[in-house]
């Protein structure tokens, strides 16, 4: 479905029992809500799936307006006000972690708990490769990044599979207003200072991910007072690489709040 809580139109999938508890699944820079898709079929059993396109990403517009991971996160509780829907949990990979934790900052009373899957408090990468990135893609497009961005993002073993040609095929129909403004939102983004009251967290990361670092991961698990799991065999997006393992961790967490 499509809705316009604001200025742009966002694309939203919905899917699950209607009274069943709220999950948000929040994508990665590049992709969209279609990353999500390994775990929707288990989840939907148990909860009330929600996934949107961020900005600019997928079928959800974009403008050329400058944006903040902030203004993301109101794209995201914007949506969930289209659609009636008041508390969620929220899980986010990557770009989608760090709205999680934006959403949780601005609205605590509607965010009953986030799922935080490699995602850092500060990109480990300087704002100025961001900034660099942002206009390279906005000035000559994503097509001639498409396999380095996903020989950095899964491992080795994973590049030559039909998951990692759906990764690819999700970064070329990324907007390059998308991709750029996301980029420039992530070289602006700190959140070492942010604190978080009374919204329980989990973090999770993949043993592999070159892009966060470990010590990335345990710094905000510990700024978060939030356990830490380490996803074996997956690099930046297990989402893909261990589908089964992720799946399981999050039902095995959100059990907690049943």
């Amino acid at each position: 479905m499509f809705v316009r809580p604001l200025k742009l139109t966002q694309h939203v999938d919905i899917q699950g029992p209607v009274d069943a508890p709220v999950l948000v699944l929040l994508h990665s820079l590049g992709t969209d809500l279609h990353l999500w898709d390994p775990q929707v079929e288990k989840l939907k059993e148990d909860y009330r799936v929600v996934r949107v396109d961020i900005r600019g990403h997928g079928l959800s517009d974009v403008d050329h307006s400058p944006f903040s991971i902030e203004d993301l996160a109101d794209d995201v509780l914007g949506a969930l006000d289209s659609v009636g829907i008041g508390k969620v949990f929220v899980a986010g990979v990557s770009i989608g972690g760090t709205i999680a934790q934006w959403m949780a900052y601005k609205a605590p009373h509607r965010v009953r708990a986030m799922i935080i899957i490699d995602t850092s408090l500060i990109n480990a990468a300087p704002p100025a490769v961001w900034r660099a990135r942002a206009e390279d893609v906005y000035n000559h497009g994503i097509d001639h990044l498409v396999q380095e961005i996903v020989s950095r993002w899964v491992t080795p073993e994973f590049v030559g599979t039909p998951e990692a040609d759906g990764m690819r095929q999700m970064l070329r129909r990324t907007s390059v207003e998308g991709f750029s403004g996301c980029s420039i939102a992530i070289a602006n983004t700190d959140l070492r200072q942010m604190d978080i009251e009374n919204v329980p967290a989990f973090v999770m990361i993949g043993e592999k991910d070159t892009l966060t670092p470990l010590s990335a991961a345990r710094e905000l698990a510990t700024k978060r007072h939030a356990d830490l799991v380490i996803i074996p065999n997956a690099a930046h997006l297990p989402n893909l690489e261990q589908p089964e393992v992720l799946t399981e961790k999050i039902r095995s967490y959100l059990q907690n709040y049943r």
